[in-house]
C-alpha cells in the first residue's frame, strides 16, 4: 500500500499524514457464540460505574461537541478510541505493572487460563469465551508451572500417603487447640442448658469426649482445672 500523499512525506504508508481509516468502527461477530451474556465481578462493576461518572462529566464539558455513539470507552468528545491510543495505553499498563511485553490479545489467553485454573467445565468456558468449538480450549488455555506442581503434589499424595488405619479418620484438618476448646465448652453448655433428648444428649457428650481424648497430651492440651468437664451429664429439665 502506497502513502496517500504519493510518497512525498517520506513516511511508511501507515504513518502518512494524509492516511484515512477506511475500516468501520464496529462490525459483526465471527459466530453466534460471539454475541453472549457474561457475568462481571462486583468489584469490576463498581469500577465501570466510576468510569461512567467520569464520562458523564466529559459529556457535560464537551456540550455540543459530544458525539453520542453509546461507546463504553470513548474519547473526551464521545468518539471511539483510536486503535493506536488503545495500543499505547495497554503498553503503559504492562510497564506500570512490571509485566513482560505482550499483545493485547494475550489478555484473552490469560482469561482462558484463569478459567482453567478455576476448574470450570467446558460448557461454561465456551459460553464465557464465546467459543463455538471445544478445540478452541487447546488454543487459548495454557498449563502453567503452578498447575504442573499442583498436579505433581496431588499424584504424590495419592501414591505415597499412608493408608488410614481402622481407627483413623478418612479426612483430616488442622485447628488451633484453644479455638476448639472454646467450641467444645460452648457445645457442652448448650447440651446441658437446653432441653435435648436424653439419648441425643448422651451421644453429643460422648462425641465431645472423643474429640478431647483425641488431643495429644502436652502443655496446650485440655485438662487443666479451669476447663469444663467432659463426662456426659443429663440435660436440665425444661
Amino acid at each position: 500500500m502506497a502513502p496517500r500523499c504519493g510518497g512525498t512525506c517520506g513516511r511508511a504508508p501507515g504513518y502518512c499524514p494524509q492516511r484515512k481509516n477506511t475500516r468501520a468502527d464496529a462490525g459483526g461477530v465471527k459466530s453466534k457464540a460471539g454475541r453472549r451474556t457474561i457475568g462481571l465481578p462486583s468489584q469490576l462493576v463498581a469500577l465501570l460505574r466510576a468510569h461512567r461518572a467520569v464520562q458523564q462529566r466529559e459529556r457535560a464539558i464537551a456540550r455540543q461537541l459530544w458525539h453520542e455513539g453509546g461507546w463504553l470507552f470513548a474519547s473526551p468528545t464521545g468518539q471511539p478510541l483510536n486503535p493506536n491510543t488503545d495500543y499505547h495505553e495497554w503498553k503503559r499498563l504492562l510497564k506500570d505493572a512490571g509485566l513482560r511485553e505482550a499483545r493485547l490479545h494475550a489478555a484473552r489467553h490469560t482469561a482462558a487460563t484463569v478459567l482453567l485454573a478455576l476448574r470450570q467445565p467446558t460448557p461454561t468456558l465456551m459460553s464465557l469465551m464465546g467459543w463455538s468449538s471445544e478445540s478452541m480450549a487447546a488454543r487459548y488455555q495454557h498449563v502453567t508451572d503452578a498447575m504442573r506442581s499442583q498436579v505433581a503434589s496431588q499424584v504424590g499424595d495419592l501414591i505415597w500417603q499412608a493408608a488410614p488405619g481402622p481407627d483413623q479418620a478418612t479426612a483430616m484438618f488442622l485447628v488451633r487447640r484453644d479455638s476448639l476448646a472454646v467450641v467444645l465448652a460452648a457445645a457442652e453448655q448448650c447440651v446441658t442448658r437446653h432441653g435435648v433428648d436424653e439419648g441425643q444428649a448422651a451421644g453429643l457428650m460422648a462425641a465431645l469426649a472423643d474429640l478431647r481424648a483425641a488431643w495429644p497430651t502436652g502443655p496446650e492440651s485440655p485438662g487443666t482445672s479451669n476447663e469444663p468437664k467432659t463426662e456426659p451429664r443429663r440435660p436440665a429439665e425444661g
